[in-house]
């Protein structure tokens, strides 16, 4: 029945991609989202470079390793203040043959002029202890991280990483030039650092976005209804067949925050598909989800 409930919602008040629209199709014949051709190399167009290390000496986080990857644009102009966007869950996002293909994407729209240079930074979760976890998915620091509803992150970003690779890149202090992207609690983690610092970072990519009791984040939408609006722009992807379980309902967790931010009168845009808790159709979408968000 919820389902059913999500669905007509989603006719009525979401849009869909064409691919997914047709109400002949069952949900296990939908098709899945396909990368297109702004997710793919072109080998007309410079790519940019990749640069990985290991961070950690982390004061917010004490005690916690993270590998972090670099991204730095074939046009990066080291006299100019460069636009810089932030991934949680980093091994993700710039993995070159993954759902995302981040890099691919931005040597693209860059190339182009769709959206600015701007120097990536794809931040694994934080890990403590000699013994490493089994992916970087399960960094044992990732929940306390992404899902606490406080200034941590936020500061961690602002106070550690961002002087680190300042030091040898020239980037903006504009936060209208700074965006930060992330998956399920990583989604709900780049909410959190733009609402506690948009000061700091004013662009917002979520995908799949925990907005549940993981760890209080189901209060956003309340929140946002009762606290003066903040100059931030939001770009949000879910999926009507998301988890529910006993932190809560992804999907009803992604509609109030839309009813909330539309009635704030947020610059936001959600893109809703019948999609689970996965990342393939925010990976399809993504090279418009930039168009979108660095927009002006």
């Amino acid at each position: 029945m919820l389902k059913k409930l999500l669905a007509t919602a989603l006719v009525l008040a979401a849009p869909l991609y064409a691919q997914e629209t047709s109400p002949k199709l069952t949900l296990t014949q939908m098709p899945e989202p396909k990368l297109g051709p702004d997710s793919m190399v072109n080998p007309r167009i410079a790519k940019g470079q990749v640069i990985d290390f290991v961070f950690a000496s982390s004061k917010v986080f004490p005690g916690t390793s993270r590998k972090i990857h670099l991204y730095i644009p074939a046009q990066y102009d080291a006299k100019k203040e460069t636009a810089v966007m932030v991934f949680q869950d980093g091994h993700t996002y710039v993995n070159p043959n993954g759902e995302f293909r981040v890099t691919t994407v931005f040597d693209n729209l860059i190339a182009v002029g769709d959206m600015p240079p701007v120097i990536g930074i794809f931040i694994d979760p934080g890990h403590k202890g000699a013994a490493k976890s089994e992916s970087s998915w399960k960094n044992n620091n990732r929940s306390f991280e992404y899902d606490t509803l406080s200034a941590d992150y936020a500061t961690f970003l602002i106070d550690e990483i961002l002087p680190l690779v300042g030091k040898d890149y020239n980037l903006t202090k504009d936060p209208e030039l700074r965006a930060i992207c992330g998956t399920s609690s990583g989604g709900i983690c780049a909410w959190t650092v733009a609402w506690e610092r948009p000061d700091a970072f004013r662009k917002v990519a979520s995908s799949i976005g925990s907005f549940t009791n993981i760890r209080g984040g189901d209060a956003y939408p309340g929140m946002i209804r009762k606290t003066e609006k903040k100059p931030i722009r939001g770009f949000f992807q879910e999926g009507i067949n998301d988890l529910d379980n006993e932190h809560g309902n992804w999907p009803l967790g992604n509609m109030a925050m839309e009813a909330a931010l539309k009635f704030k009168g947020y610059d936001h845009k959600y893109i809703w598909g019948h999609g689970a808790h996965s990342g393939k159709q925010m990976g399809a979408i993504f090279p418009d989800a930039m168009r979108w968000l660095w927009r002006g």
